[in-house]
């Protein structure tokens, strides 16, 4: 890549930090409350592993393997240890897989709006982005199968998000093996191979259902899953990637090594092994995710259903939008915003939390027609 292109990477800008929203806004710390990141407000009780001695000590460095780690994520996804590879969190994962499969001039397909980074970590590797519109909210912001199996065609790489961010629609693993049996039907009739296609679950345990069976038919499928949500980990930093022993592997060499820490694959090892700890907080979010939407409902804003750990909601105008979200932060609730150039100017999202939190959040909403 010349050194001018390099110049223009596009980079994941980060949201504000809670300590610069309580001093820009004359709050107290403690008052802020993080409706923008779509983590969970309780982290589990894994007291007992920050307590105890670890295997490397810390003066070491990881197992290359992890091989307690991976063991684990392969029972819990129902997967074999081959397929399994831990990352520093899903992000990693993502950027490792553009890196493996994506040169310059590569296109990359992506069905929008969705997580930004998809965009940003193929443009990085040089990578032309070809979006594709999802379905409208009429629709349930459904996948668009046909457009995106067209766009496809001679691309490197699709990209999907299931349950997606920021609409929290989910589409059926049946409808994603369309799309794959379209992919490879495809292929084979142009002569040329499959593209890969990554699909991000970092919200699947909401749902409770996952792509990772299709892998057995379309060997070029990638899953992608996170600790960041449903096991409220998002401080740990631990993702994976997952697939079949020969897509993975050009995934892997470009792993750094050790990239995840020995504290962080203690706590996700005993995470994974200790299933209800992840059940409990699930259950404990969708319950309120549900109260959520039904008393934002009674007081005339309009949530979209959401299959994740949050909630988008659509005003009447990108300007309502706005002034709703500064009405919000100048009370210390912090909701997700799109700029106005976005598809989705004219909504907010908001994470599910607690039911205290969530309440100040409805008092807050009351004052603001949507």
């Amino acid at each position: 890549m010349s050194a001018a292109a390099t110049q223009k990477l596009p980079t994941y800008v980060w949201e504000p930090t809670t300590d610069f929203l309580a001093a820009h806004y004359g709050l107290a710390r403690e008052s802020i409350v993080r409706f923008d990141v779509n983590t969970s407000p309780l982290a589990p009780d894994l007291r007992d592993v920050l307590a105890g001695s670890f295997d490397p000590p810390l003066c070491e460095y990881p197992p290359s393997d992890y091989a307690s780690l991976v063991a684990a994520a392969a029972a819990s996804y129902d997967v074999t240890p081959e397929e399994v590879l831990p990352t520093a969190g899903a992000d990693e994962a993502l950027d490792l897989t553009a890196r493996a499969y994506l040169r310059e001039g590569s296109v990359a397909v992506v069905a929008t709006p969705t997580y930004a980074m998809y965009r940003i970590v193929s443009e990085q590797r040089g990578a032309r982005v070809a979006a594709v519109p999802r379905l409208g909210p009429e629709s349930g912001f459904r996948l668009d199968i046909r457009a995106l199996a067209e766009a496809a065609r001679g691309a490197q790489l699709v990209w999907l998000c299931e349950p997606n961010n920021p609409s929290g629609a989910f589409e059926p693993p049946e409808r994603i093996g369309e799309l794959l049996a379209a992919l490879e039907s495809g292929a084979v009739r142009d002569r040329r191979e499959a593209p890969i296609v990554a699909v991000d679950e970092a919200y699947s345990e909401f749902v409770g259902r996952t792509v990772l069976p299709l892998r057995c038919d379309y060997s070029r499928l990638v899953v992608i899953r996170t600790l960041s949500k449903a096991h409220a980990l998002a401080g740990i930093r631990v993702g994976f990637a997952i697939a079949r022993p020969e897509t993975l592997a050009p995934i892997l060499s470009f792993r750094a090594p050790a990239s995840v820490g020995t504290v962080s694959a203690a706590l996700a090892t005993a995470s994974l092994t200790r299933p209800e700890l992840a059940a409990d907080n699930v259950a404990r979010i969708t319950a309120q995710r549900k109260r959520l939407a039904d008393e934002l409902s009674a007081i005339g804003w309009r949530p979209y259903p959401s299959q994740a750990n949050f909630i988008l909601v659509r005003f009447t105008s990108p300007g309502s939008a706005a002034s709703a979200g500064d009405a919000l932060l100048r009370k210390g609730l912090v909701p997700r915003t799109f700029g106005l150039d976005h598809p989705l100017a004219d909504c907010l999202r908001l994470t599910v939390r607690s039911a205290e939190e969530n309440d100040r959040l409805i008092d807050a909403a009351r004052g603001f027609p949507a």
